[in-house]
This record gives C-alpha cells, sequence and structure tokens, in this order.
C-alpha cells in the first residue's frame, strides 16, 4: 500500500460517512460521487462499492433519487438526502469525531508521559 493510501479497513468505516457529508452539500450521481471521493483520497472507489450502499441507504430512507434525463445520453439517478439523512450524518460525525479524538489522545498519551 502507498503512503498516500487509506487503508481499506479505514476506507470501509469512513465510506458511508463521506458520501453522506457529499450528498449534505448536494444531489449527485453515482459517477460525481465516486469522482468527487477519489478527489478527496478514497482513491479505490468504485461503483461496486458505491451502488450498494447507495442501495442500502435508500432502503433505511437515507437518501433519495430521482431519474434525470437529458439529450446527449442515458438518464441518471441523482440521488439525495433526506431528512433522516441529515440526521445520521451528523450523528455518524460526531461519533466520527469522538473515535478521532479517543485515538488521537492514546496516540499522544505516551509522548506525553516520557517528557
Amino acid at each position: 500500500m502507498e503512503a498516500d493510501q487509506f487503508n481499506p479497513d479505514i476506507v470501509r468505516a469512513a465510506l458511508p460517512l463521506a458520501v453522506l457529508s457529499i450528498l449534505a452539500e448536494r444531489p449527485a450521481h453515482g459517477y460525481a460521487l465516486v469522482e468527487e471521493l477519489r478527489a478527496l483520497g478514497f482513491d479505490r472507489t468504485q461503483g461496486g462499492t458505491l451502488y450498494p450502499l447507495l442501495k442500502r441507504f435508500e432502503d433505511a430512507g437515507l437518501v433519495t433519487h430521482e431519474w434525470l434525463h437529458d439529450e446527449a445520453g442515458p438518464g441518471r439517478k441523482q440521488f439525495s438526502l433526506t431528512e433522516a439523512g441529515r440526521a445520521q450524518r451528523d450523528a455518524a460525525s460526531m461519533a466520527w469525531h469522538r473515535v478521532t479524538d479517543i485515538l488521537t489522545g492514546l496516540s499522544t498519551a505516551p509522548e506525553e508521559a516520557t517528557e
């Protein structure tokens, strides 16, 4: 694994929050989500990972979709966050911050103890 790539276990844990966070900013179709996730550092994200996640979100009432059609090509499913999705994103974000704080404390504790 290259230094600039995330550990796959971390990606698996962080991807749902990342997707909900992107959709909290604006609706997006799957390809746009994959591209944005890759730009953020989720380099190996593919449709085979994203679309089942979006389906689970939709089944749970966290996202909805609408079909957008244009003359240039096939229709696209555009996903939007629901109020339940926003609440889930907020709760997941708070939990992620708590875990991050704990891990940061653990990683700095030995340094402080030896000084």
